[in-house]
């Protein structure tokens, strides 16, 4: 009678402390997830959030792999972050979908268990080592379905398909909240710096980047080309077929130069007729070779308006920023000094018989004596 209550003693007192050892571990587990929580909450950047949730997440909560997938009906989402210079297209564990065409990505269920490649495989690809076991977890938000959040494990036992899942709905929950915010965010900043007619970034978007952009090449060591255009006799356009024609020609025009650039090249519509773009790690020859190239382009496009072809010619000055590794730090006056180079070279070359390309050369950092 006595060895079983002491065997019976001995068996609670192991599931106590079992119980007190998961009781501490949940406490961590709290602890971890609200600091994760809070951190999430603070980030004020779609771009902020995809590496918080595809890298920090990982210590967080000591997991293996993850990966997201976001609905871009549209393409917004990637050229929002390709305009803030995120590279979405080469971010692993980034999947940016259009949930137009079918696709076992964009219509899921929760899934919790054992990895499986025919059910699992496409929401971790390109993964060096595939998981054990994972948590596919839709992220929904009014009704609106944004993407998935996938957690994987090495450990088998990390996410069994008998667990509790409310830690994972809640995060899922937090997770969704924040991107919609989010993308909320970004799309009135799109809508800020687009201009509605060519459907360009405008001005205000230049002057918001040039500096980011100067800074990005002085510590990459990488030259920065500007690029000024300014479409020949547009008064006389306009004279002749009316602001609807000259529109045309201006959306026609602004397209036909945007697909003679990179993705990650910034163009804007700098005012009235006249557009700037940086290219980023394009030397003076280069930059010139791309320039001509537009202006090729732009010569030989066929405007139809009102039964009547528009001919249209630009003209294009260029400057080239070129780093000095010894320079700290950016001046102030070095945006404005790339502008104004890359606008007198404009300037010749209407001057000089419009429908060319002048050099204004290369602009260094100020020197500071």
């Amino acid at each position: 009678m006595e060895e079983d209550l002491t065997t019976d003693l001995v068996v609670l007192q192991s599931h106590l402390e079992s119980m007190f050892e998961r009781v501490q571990q949940n406490s961590v587990i709290l602890q971890k997830f609200r600091a994760f929580e809070i951190r999430l909450l603070k980030l004020n950047s779609l771009s902020d959030i995809i590496d918080h949730l595809l890298e920090e997440a990982k210590n967080y909560f000591d997991l293996d792999v993850i990966s997201l997938c976001l609905i871009d009906e549209t393409g917004e989402i990637a050229k929002t972050l390709n305009d803030n210079g995120y590279p979405s297209s080469s971010k692993k564990g980034l999947m940016l979908l259009d949930s137009r065409k079918p696709s076992k990505l964009t219509a899921i269920q929760p899934y919790i268990g054992v990895y499986e490649n025919a059910q699992c495989a496409d929401f971790f690809p390109h993964i060096e080592k595939q998981p054990i076991s994972v948590a596919i977890t839709p992220l929904t938000r009014r009704g609106k379905y944004l993407g998935a959040l996938n957690l994987g494990s090495y450990q088998l036992d990390r996410f069994a398909d008998n667990m509790a899942t409310d830690f994972i709905e809640h995060l899922s929950s937090v997770v969704s909240v924040c991107l919609e915010n989010n993308l909320h965010v970004e799309e009135i900043r799109r809508v800020s710096y687009l201009d509605a007619l060519t459907g360009v970034n405008n001005r205000r978007f230049l002057e918001q980047r040039i500096g980011e952009e100067l800074k990005r090449s002085q510590r990459n060591a990488e030259p920065l080309s500007c690029q000024f255009f300014d479409i020949d006799f547009f008064k006389a356009i306009n004279d002749k077929h009316g602001h609807q024609g000259g529109d045309q020609v201006l959306s026609l025009v602004a397209a036909a130069i945007r697909d003679q650039l990179r993705d990650n090249d910034i163009f804007v519509r700098y005012g009235g007729e006249e557009f700037v773009a940086l290219l980023s790690n394009t030397d003076e020859a280069k930059g010139l070779e791309t320039a001509e190239r537009v202006r090729k382009t732009i010569h030989a496009l066929v405007i139809a308006f009102d039964d009547a072809f528009i001919p249209v010619t630009v003209s294009i000055g260029i400057s080239t920023y070129q780093p000095d590794s010894t320079s700290i730090s950016i001046d102030e006056e070095t945006a404005s000094r790339l502008i104004k180079s890359a606008d007198s070279a404009l300037y010749r070359a209407k001057h000089n018989g419009r429908n060319r390309v002048e050099n204004g050369g290369i602009v260094l950092d100020r020197q500071v004596l």
